[in-house]
């Protein structure tokens, strides 16, 4: 979980009335509207990925403050009921706006990692949080979401490593032994990659990086929750490396990497991050 300690949020992002709300929220709850306020943050968290993340501390934040204050969670009730809310009606606003359902999975996943109930994730998260991961690994989602891009090339150079991984019998990597995941095919692939970055960095954050992230954020405290859910989410990721056709190159590295981190403990090696960053960013 993240440091809660720090006094600065990023709310710049409001109006000056909209600041000084927050700001008394976050250091004395009792005397502003907590519904209203909830609103607010679930609001700004649909319409910007980068508060989104933040928005988890500022609700761990408040929550706590009124806690102290008054003994009550007003606020938690409120945000629960909104994120209910907007999880029911996920498919269309999925539908509305891919940028609006990325934020919602960043939001959703930050509350369910700040949030604790007896120092435990809340149980009535699990369920949601999984159906949004699972959302992001169906077929639709993982595959690119601009038209024209030159992938023909890309997906004939990482032919041989999907027969690698099938050698390799992926579908029992958690408990395999032995060494990480190695693409035989990484000078070339990894090439594909670093094209692909700078078109995929133009355009709206695509599912499967979102997918991707969180797990790395929240994977492991999530199988502990809920470990066979888990199973069949990598189940899925892993069908869709080896089985589903339009893939750019950047999404299957994604992806391999993702297998390979859960792999090793939800850890990652040295090794690997030099395999799968170091070479794709230098």
């Amino acid at each position: 979980m993240g440091e809660t300690g720090r006094e600065e949020y990023k709310i710049q992002s409001f109006d000056t009335e909209t600041q000084k709300l927050l700001k008394t929220a976050l250091k004395d709850p009792s005397n502003v509207d907590l519904e209203k306020v909830a609103n607010i943050i679930v609001d700004q968290s649909l319409k910007d990925c980068v508060f989104s993340k933040e928005a988890g501390r500022i609700c761990y934040t408040i929550i706590q403050a009124e806690s102290k204050q008054a003994g009550q969670s007003v606020f938690r009730r409120s945000l629960l009921n909104r994120l209910q809310q907007e999880y029911k009606d996920r498919e269309e606003l999925r539908a509305r706006s891919l940028q609006a359902w990325i934020c919602y999975v960043t939001f959703i996943c930050n509350i369910f990692d700040y949030l604790r109930v007896n120092n435990m994730p809340m149980m009535a998260l699990v369920n949601p949080v999984y159906d949004c991961l699972f959302r992001l690994a169906q077929p639709d989602s993982l595959r690119k979401e601009e038209e024209g891009h030159p992938e023909q090339a890309a997906q004939h150079r990482v032919q041989a490593g999907l027969e690698y991984l099938q050698r390799r019998r992926l579908h029992n990597l958690p408990g395999q032994p032995g060494p990480g995941l190695r693409h035989p095919q990484r000078k070339e692939v990894l090439p594909c990659a670093q094209m692909e970055l700078p078109l995929l960095q133009r355009t709206q954050r695509v599912e499967v990086d979102c997918l991707v992230l969180q797990l790395h954020r929240i994977g492991e405290q999530l199988e502990k929750m809920n470990s066979p859910r888990m199973d069949e989410l990598f189940s899925l990721l892993r069908d869709g490396f080896l089985l589903q056709e339009g893939l750019s190159s950047l999404s299957q590295l994604l992806l391999l990497e993702i297998i390979e981190f859960r792999a090793a403990d939800w850890k990652m090696t040295d090794a690997a991050q030099k395999y799968y960053y170091s070479e794709v960013t230098d």
